[in-house]
């Protein structure tokens, strides 16, 4: 402030300077007012994301991965450990940088050259993955289990597809009922998982015939492949525990509740996942969780309550995946959207739309269509396998960028001036960076005979479709970001502008002529 701006003892305001308290004071009241969010819906936001079918549907492929019951048990807790340190390092985030977007923040703060690369490879990874497609898959095969049909390549997906395209409905048209449904579903998710875990106290002659806990290391597989695509499967089960991040700008008191809502929900579901696993070891005999593929929750409640009760548990898991798939398309429309606000996408006053029903239905009708594609597209027998993988392992690509990324600013914090209320600890940030980087690295190393996860696709396909879904990120920013400005004889420019009705800060970028570098943002063409 200069000696000019100090004004005389009883000297009034001026009219501009009332405007712009009264200004000011507009946008935090509207800021105040989005902030919703306290720690127990936090919490549900977590346990609604986590939870969706993995824990029903993958210990059959983790055991035959594992080989021994012992060995799969051990690697849920490994993934267990990967999800706590990973939900340790987006507190540490979350808190010092308290905005919606969750990890596309975080990467632009950290990785700041070449300019806007980082928000082009975001971009790829938000728009060209169909997050919700394995789910909606896992939808389809229960209910066809319970209505006792016979699961074939497409009678499945459609269902699939039906699943996801009620979701796209729901949220699209009828947005408070969707949020209604979807914390109703997550309850009954919760509730199935604890169902599961007592379940082998009714039929305890059952589970003395069992061995899978008496021998526990029998038949244990050590190959790097293995173990890896193990850890893909369970860390899929684990999805979920930076979503509270996403909305943190609609959160009340961001770094209290995020506090205790991470810890509590990410604590609570490894506890869960672990006494789920014992239950189906204990309930489940080796060879029918080996030949259930992913249908061992059925096969445990038809050993413990007989053949009506497994269709019946069938019902209730696909009510749970649905649950998910809801939760999945909520959440990436909306980062779709995010991304028609800013200005990346093209054609962004369409993404950007809440038209015409209060909710992005566009942004939601680009994720149904990818997952479409998704789910639809591999060949018969390989898409469950195919639709996790390719999820996973991009995913792992961003973390290891995520977890390097607080390792930088560790030894960089005055010069980012990176103090942030909580702190994950540098031990717990090279760990989840370096777990990242083997995720990353060792699916490239061929599997041994029989062990490959596929029947009739290429061990490596999701990790080269995965690295091709970045990289058309990186593209798109050589087009848009390098190419058309030289053409246009123009420069891209990052601003940060308050939204007018929410009073919401949001990076918004704008064309400016070569010839006009000097001109202030309001002069720019958009």
């Amino acid at each position: 402030m200069s000696v000019s701006d100090i004004k005389p003892p009883g000297e009034a305001a001026s009219s501009e300077e009332v405007r712009g308290d009264s200004e000011s004071a507009r946008f935090e009241s509207a800021r105040e007012a989005k902030r919703q969010i306290g720690i127990p819906s936090a919490t549900l936001l977590i346990f609604n994301r986590i939870i969706g079918t993995g824990i029903f549907a993958t210990p059959g492929t983790i055991l035959a991965l594992c080989g021994s019951p012992g060995l799969a048990l051990f690697m849920w807790l490994v993934g267990a450990l990967i999800a706590a340190a990973g939900t340790a390092v987006y507190m540490e985030f979350g808190t010092g940088l308290p905005k919606n977007g969750g990890e596309k923040g975080y990467l632009e703060f950290v990785y700041r050259k070449p300019q806007f690369l980082t928000t082009s490879l975001y971009t790829g990874y938000v728009i060209l993955l169909g997050w919700a497609a394995g789910n909606s898959v896992i939808f389809g095969e229960y209910i066809l289990h319970a209505a006792q049909v016979e699961i074939t390549r497409w009678n499945a997906r459609l269902l699939g597809l039906a699943c996801l395209t009620v979701a796209f409905l729901i949220h699209g048209t009828a947005l408070k009922w969707g949020i209604r449904l979807q914390n109703f579903l997550g309850i009954i998710k919760i509730l199935i998982i604890i169902i599961i875990i007592v379940s082998p106290l009714a039929n305890l002659p059952k589970v003395r015939e069992n061995t899978n806990l008496s021998r526990p290391f029998e038949g244990t597989k050590s190959s790097a492949y293995g173990i890896v695509t193990a850890l893909y499967n369970i860390i899929w089960s684990f999805v979920g525990y930076s979503n509270a991040n996403y909305a943190l700008s609609e959160t009340k008191n961001p770094v209290r509740t995020l506090k205790f809502a991470a810890p509590l929900a990410v604590g609570s579901i490894s506890v869960l996942y672990m006494l789920t696993n014992v239950s189906y070891f204990a309930a489940v005999s080796r060879e029918e969780m080996l030949s259930s593929d992913t249908l061992v929750a059925a096969s445990l409640f038809k050993n413990m309550y007989g053949e009506s009760a497994s269709r019946a548990l069938s019902v209730f898991v696909s009510l749970s995946a649905f649950g998910n798939v809801l939760s999945v398309i909520f959440s990436q429309g909306r980062l779709v959207q995010e991304l028609g606000r800013e200005g990346v996408l093209p054609f962004s006053k369409i993404w950007a739309s809440n038209r015409p029903f209060n909710a992005p239905l566009a942004g939601l009708f680009e994720h149904w269509f990818i997952t479409a594609i998704t789910m639809l597209a591999p060949p018969a027998g390989d898409a469950y396998n195919f639709i996790l993988n390719l999820i996973s392992y991009p995913l792992a690509i961003i973390n290891t960028f995520v977890g390097g990324g607080l390792v930088y600013l560790y030894f960089h914090r005055e010069e980012r001036n990176w103090y942030p209320p909580i702190k994950a600890t540098l031990p717990v940030a090279i760990f989840f960076f370096l777990s990242n980087v083997y995720l990353v690295i060792a699916p490239f190393i061929e599997p041994p005979e029989g062990q490959n996860v596929y029947k009739n696709l290429p061990y490596w396909i999701h990790c080269v479709v995965g690295f091709g879904v970045i990289f058309a990120g990186g593209l798109y920013w050589l087009v848009w970001a390098v190419i058309l400005p030289k053409i246009g004889k123009y420069e891209l420019v990052s601003e940060t502008v308050i939204d007018e009705i929410d009073g919401w800060e949001r990076n918004r970028f704008f064309t400016r002529p070569l010839a006009a570098k000097t001109a202030t943002p309001e002069g720019a063409s958009q």
